[in-house]
């Protein structure tokens, strides 16, 4: 479909107050179709869309009616959304057609030159970055990303310019139906244990998004390298690899790539190792080396990625963190320390019960990294607690102090009790990280108002 097709076209989002959602629904409604949606609670992704007019019907609170009505209205539907959802069944009822964000997404990414960025962690980061990057070399990008970028307030933009930068999602295989120029793979990992079965299962998702670019850009290791061969016989995939050996600072590092020096203000080595392959990508384009390493100088970082928050009562500095998986909690926990806190406060809100059950010894292994550590109950997102008996936070909670060697751990399963505890812990000095993929940001803004 092209461009000017879109004009006129009227779509209703099923779930438009996500993250990734919210910036399909800009891009569209850039390119001309009218646009309403709904979502179960606000959110500051759907307040935005209504104050930039980029909705011209929001309905918090899902029902059959809240679809428009006439027989031309074309529903979408987020990840997140049940089948049982009640504008869901209504649409299937009255013949309108029913797609995934996932259609959606690929309709988008068949208008523009395409770099998608994959990878079980740092997807939102890396995409933020090249974007920033093309933005600063004036080519006026479209990007959907699943985060605010911070240096220009939004995840999603449609722009002038001929590349598009996108988030590709293989929790369900999402990244599949993507028409891509350029793909990148951050990291693999197995994760999403409702959908895959193995690292194998996973592994071969990420073999077919690559094979199906005709560019590539990797993180310079074996088993990823390995993901871009060729099949015995095949002629050779184009392929460029990049990493990052950076000296870390007090919020940030100091990474040397081609003649470079680059500063960054965002911590950790994962950022580091982030910001080598938005200049990677970069170079790929032509985009001048110092024009990209200018825009990661000034990056801000995204939305929910060590987002400061502001101060709690006490005098502790609250950060907020999207990490999700025992990984990016050791990610998060690290670039935290470069910052020297007094202590080291991790509050932990685990998202989806089969995530727990799998991996809540190794969530406890790597929030034990910090000094007082808080875990909430799970934020169940699409799936429900009866089908997961005995499985709450209490399990990494006991996990976390198996191996915290004494120091303090808290199974604070409601809100309203994180938030009194919490209160009467955090003084001078501390830094507390509030972290998961639910609502915890809530809490930890509740904390930073003082």
């Amino acid at each position: 479909m092209s461009a000017g097709r879109w004009s006129g076209r009227r779509l209703h989002l099923i779930g438009v107050g996500g993250a990734g959602m919210s910036a399909y629904a800009r891009a569209a409604h850039e390119l001309g179709a009218s646009v309403t949606g709904s979502d179960q609670s606000e959110s500051e992704f759907s307040r935005g869309l209504l104050a930039d007019a980029v909705l011209s019907e929001l309905h918090i609170g899902h029902a059959a009616e809240n679809i428009p009505a006439g027989e031309d209205v074309e529903v979408f539907v987020s990840s997140a959304i049940a089948t049982a959802n009640p504008e869901r069944e209504a649409a299937a009822q009255r013949g309108l057609r029913v797609g995934s964000r996932a259609e959606l997404l690929a309709e988008l990414s068949a208008l523009r030159r395409t770099i998608a960025v994959a990878g079980a962690h740092g997807k939102t980061t890396v995409a933020s970055m090249i974007a920033v990057v093309l933005i600063e070399a004036g080519l006026d990008p479209g990007y959907l990303i699943g985060g605010v970028v911070r240096d220009t307030g939004r995840g999603g933009h449609w722009g002038t310019g001929e590349w598009l930068v996108v988030e590709a999602d293989e929790s369900d295989k999402s990244l599949l139906s993507l028409v891509v120029e350029i793909a990148v793979l951050t990291n693999v990992e197995l994760d999403h244990h409702d959908r895959f079965g193995s690292l194998h299962e996973l592994e071969a998702v990420y073999r077919e998004f690559l094979a199906g670019a005709p560019q590539a850009v990797v993180w310079d290791r074996p088993e990823l390298r390995a993901l871009r061969e060729p099949p015995p016989g095949g002629a050779p995939a184009p392929l460029l690899t990049y990493d990052a050996q950076p000296e870390l600072t007090p919020g940030g590092s100091r990474i040397c790539f081609d003649d470079l020096t680059l500063e960054l203000r965002v911590p950790g080595e994962h950022n580091a190792r982030n910001a080598a392959a938005a200049l990677t990508v970069a170079r790929a384009i032509g985009v001048e080396p110092d024009v990209a390493a200018r825009a990661l100088a000034g990056f801000r970082g995204a939305g929910r990625r060590f987002e400061r928050l502001g101060r709690d009562a006490g005098g502790g500095e609250v950060y907020d963190d999207y990490a999700h998986h025992p990984t990016e909690i050791r990610a998060t926990l690290a670039a935290a320390r470069t910052l020297g806190p007094n202590r080291l406060i991790a509050v932990f809100q685990p998202h989806l019960f089969s995530r727990t059950r799998a991996l809540a010894r190794e969530f406890g292994e790597s929030l034990a990294a910090a000094d007082v550590v808080a875990v909430l109950d799970v934020y169940p997102a699409r799936e429900r607690a009866e089908d997961f008996p005995g499985v709450s936070g209490l399990l990494i909670a006991e996990a976390t102090a198996d191996v915290a060697a004494g120091r303090p751990v808290y199974w604070l399963p409601d809100p309203e009790l994180a938030e009194r505890v919490l209160r009467g812990l955090i003084a001078e000095g501390d830094i507390v990280v509030v972290m998961g993929a639910g609502d915890i940001d809530e809490l930890g803004r509740r904390l930073a108002r003082g």
